[in-house]
């Protein structure tokens, strides 16, 4: 790992914090993730369950956490299991856990071999009445491959069938979605590489510059300062693609006149965080641009009043919209009185503004989280309004990442210029 070590009292206040949740008699499993292959031999990156990192904060393959906190015998209420290494693997893979390094980041006690899982369970089994699996519930997951975890429950299912199975799934999501302090300091430290990687853009950007010079910048700000890479695939959008939602080509020239949309954040210790910006190519916004450019500066501020305790993200994405509605009609691109003829269902304002505002953020970029549930302190979210004119070729969002605090919110990324002013000024001395 490239990141600073992580204090095992988040890993270990995540555990209790589950086996609360947990009924009594109850087994937690918790799965490394695959190994990806790419090509004859070669794997992709790996990259660990969000899950068993949270709870364990291993970030290694063929790692199984099992939690049971009333088992009668007291070695296996919690215990990690890792791959054992040998001469080969550390001269064609290099180091992996020791059981003393394990227990120091985990914050776990008892430490065994992958080797000794199979037989444990099968003791365990015994015992237990319920068994919680770990499969992927994120409401965005669109995942055809029979991953581990499906293949794990439906291996258990059939050996041990007399067992109730439960998801853990959704007490995950209730978890995970309340930052811990530390987690909070972790995505402050992912915001502020993403922040110097901008302010880098800002001094390097000028019209002929190609949207993959401008994603080799940022990379190179990541890595320099310690993150893993790219928290999702970044966006480097100019002129007319920036309309597209989720382009990621990059691959076109930045030209005179053209406002460039970038969606990117740095992954720091498994953390993610998430900004856009849109700047000028030639470093001055035309008077147009400035208008559509404060619009949507303007809903970012009221929408980012709203996200409170007791907000639900469905009403407060209508609201928004209507917020939305407003400067869409000041920037003559909706007609009023078509507004207030308009099919509820089926907003006007979606022509220019189709995506939603905001969503939750942590390990994952779009985090999980319950979308109907009200908003609670803890939470984070990204606050991510934007116009989009194909007919103009231009297209604009902005993006900054929030956390839900008792006191009101607090912006992650305040103090990455946002301003019109900043950004002309930074990009002009």
């Amino acid at each position: 790992m490239k990141y600073s070590s992580i204090n095992a009292q988040l890993f270990i206040d995540n555990r209790k914090r589950l086996v609360q949740e947990l009924p009594p008699n109850s087994m937690a499993i918790i799965l490394a993730n695959d190994e990806m292959p790419r090509s004859a031999d070669q794997a992709f990156v790996f990259r660990q369950n969000p899950d068993l990192f949270w709870l364990s904060g291993i970030g290694q393959e063929k790692t199984i956490l099992l939690i049971y906190p009333d088992c009668p015998n007291p070695i296996y209420r919690e215990a990690l299991f890792l791959r054992k290494t040998n001469e080969v693997i550390a001269v064609w893979e290099g180091h992996k856990y020791t059981m003393e390094e394990a227990r120091a980041s985990s914050g776990i006690p008892q430490i065994f071999w992958e080797e000794s899982f199979e037989p444990a369970l099968k003791g365990l089994m015994t015992y237990c009445d319920r068994v919680f699996v770990n499969l992927n519930e994120n409401d965005r997951n669109d995942n055809a491959v029979p991953y581990k975890d499906i293949r794990f429950t439906n291996e258990l299912k059939y050996n041990y069938p007399a067992h109730e199975f439960k998801r853990l799934g959704p007490i995950m999501a209730k978890l995970r979605s309340v930052k811990h302090p530390i987690e909070v300091e972790i995505i402050k430290q992912a915001c502020g590489i993403t922040r110097d990687a901008f302010k880098r853009v800002l001094k390097f950007m000028k019209p002929g510059v190609m949207e993959y010079e401008v994603e080799a910048e940022i990379i190179h700000e990541f890595i320099r300062q310690r993150a893993s890479g790219h928290a999702y695939t970044p966006i480097i959008a100019s002129g007319a693609s920036a309309c597209v939602l989720h382009y990621i080509e990059n691959n076109s020239a930045c030209k005179e006149g053209d406002m460039v949309l970038m969606d990117f954040g740095a992954e720091y210790a498994n953390y993610a965080s998430d900004l856009t910006r849109t700047i000028p190519a030639n470093g001055r916004f035309s008077t147009r641009q400035k208008e559509v450019y404060n619009a949507v500066l303007r809903v970012m501020k009221q929408a980012k009043t709203m996200l409170r305790p007791g907000t639900i993200l469905a009403d407060y994405n209508k609201e928004v919209g209507k917020i939305m509605e407003s400067e869409l009609i000041g920037l003559k691109l909706l007609d009023k009185d078509k507004v207030q003829k308009q099919d509820p269902e089926n907003p006007l304002y979606k022509k220019y503004f189709m995506h939603g505002t905001s969503h939750f953020m942590g390990i994952d970029v779009h985090d999980i989280g319950n979308r109907y549930a009200p908003m609670q302190v803890g939470n984070v979210f990204t606050c991510e309004p934007g116009i989009y004119i194909p007919e103009e070729k231009l297209g604009i969002r902005i993006e900054n990442d929030i956390l839900i605090t008792e006191d009101g919110i607090i912006d992650l990324m305040a103090d990455i210029p946002i301003e019109v002013e900043e950004i002309e000024d930074l990009m002009n001395n």
